[in-house]
């Protein structure tokens, strides 16, 4: 038994009741609310005592993985081309899936439509799960009558965008756990190794090369200073994530900074270009305006540099300017597209072009995540040779030294 939620504040818990009907049954069920007494409210509204309500999960924005949303917008899409009823298809999700907090969700989302609310709308109802441009695309969907083509069109792009993040995961993993072998390298040798070393210096009154000295006084500072300085790291890092980066301007720094780095601008900039142009074709072939596409393209990018771009073009359009046109004066789409998009303009196949623009930077970004830890390899092993076989050439240089002492 499941009724709409009553407002849209987060619903982040999943509660198990026992309630007694008013036949004297028991009733068993799941919701997701946000407190207790919300749960209770919504048993006494269907005319049941609550006996018993029990937190089970609490559930975080990263519970709702985007794997599992693809997945459920996909089989949407299959029951509706099969022609069963939305709220249908939406139970039948519900009662299928492995998962109590999904079951919740689509029941909950099920009512709403039974009540004559768009589907658009209740999917506001779970922002932490829905994204915008699920929103926008099942929207324009409703509004066109196409409703299934739009949830597969849907599916299938942020199948891509996944896909693709997982290739640049993949191709940083490498990076990744080569630096943090070297840096774990060279604190124990730091640490361990070149106290020990020193201790068998200082026995033999010599100068020792000032390399290997230097690093001593590091060793030193490592030691007495690093747990403090380690620990003020994490702290700052952890403040930072909590505080400053849910921060629309210091996101935009972020972003200005990847943005200057040469092999991850061209991976970024083809990454958002791609979704970008991907929803514009999806809306022109749903038969929405542009203005309106360039709406949903904005809200589907993550970057806010392109999110400022396609507004600013969407602002020039309303002033009855061409999109060709408003997009050469945007330094982040390159000339590239302005050409093409001016012939699509010109010949009427707007949305063929913008399809082959979508999929051209898909394939560019595609390829450079492939190949990134290919290219960051290089780099990575000569930087690790030098510190590795520095600290080991400093720490036997004074070994020749003791030896002519020693004679």
């Amino acid at each position: 038994m499941n009724t709409v939620p009553q407002s849209n504040s987060n619903i982040c818990v999943l509660y198990r009741w026992q309630a007694i009907d008013a036949q004297g049954q028991l009733q068993t069920g799941e919701r997701l609310a946000s407190a207790s007494s919300e749960v209770h409210h919504q048993l006494f509204a269907l005319s049941l005592q609550p006996i018993l309500v029990k937190k089970q999960i609490r559930l975080r924005a990263a519970y709702w993985r985007n794997s599992d949303l693809i997945a459920l917008i996909r089989q949407l899409a299959t029951l509706l081309q099969a022609g069963l009823p939305l709220v249908n298809s939406l139970m039948l999700l519900a009662g299928e899936h492995s998962k109590a907090p999904w079951r919740c969700m689509l029941k909950d989302i099920a009512c709403g439509v039974k009540e004559g609310k768009p589907l658009s709308t209740m999917l506001t109802t779970f922002p932490d799960v829905f994204p915008p441009i699920y929103r926008q695309v099942i929207s324009i969907g409703e509004l066109t009558g196409q409703l299934d083509r739009c949830c597969l069109q849907l599916a299938a792009q942020q199948e891509q965008q996944d896909e693709l993040r997982k290739k640049v995961k993949k191709a940083l993993r490498y990076p990744l756990i080569v630096s943090s072998i070297a840096i774990i390298v060279t604190v124990i040798m730091l640490t361990m190794v070149l106290p020990e070393f020193t201790k068998i210096y200082a026995s033999f009154d010599a100068t020792l090369p000032w390399f290997t000295e230097l690093l001593m006084i590091a060793s030193k500072a490592l030691i007495s200073y690093g747990p403090a300085f380690a620990l003020l790291n994490i702290v700052l890092a952890i403040a930072y994530i909590r505080i400053y980066h849910p921060q629309p301007i210091w996101r935009w720094r972020e972003q200005s900074i990847l943005l200057r780095i040469p092999l991850v601008r061209q991976l970024v900039a083809d990454s958002c270009l791609g979704q970008i142009f991907q929803t514009l074709a999806m809306t022109q072939q749903a038969g929405m305006t542009l203005l309106t596409g360039l709406d949903a393209a904005a809200t589907s990018s993550t970057n806010l540099l392109f999110q400022r771009a396609v507004m600013g073009i969407k602002e020039q359009l309303a002033l009855g300017i061409p999109l060709h046109t408003a997009i050469g004066h945007s330094p982040l789409f390159p000339s590239l597209c302005q050409q093409l998009v001016r012939i699509g303009e010109e010949s009427g196949s707007l949305d063929d072009i913008l399809l082959k623009l979508a999929h051209w930077h898909n394939q560019n970004a595609n390829q450079l995540a492939e190949t990134m830890s290919q290219s960051i390899e290089p780099i990575l092993m000569v930087v690790m040779g030098i510190v590795v076989g520095g600290l080991v050439i400093a720490m036997y240089l004074p070994i020749f030294q003791l030896g002519s002492v020693m004679g």
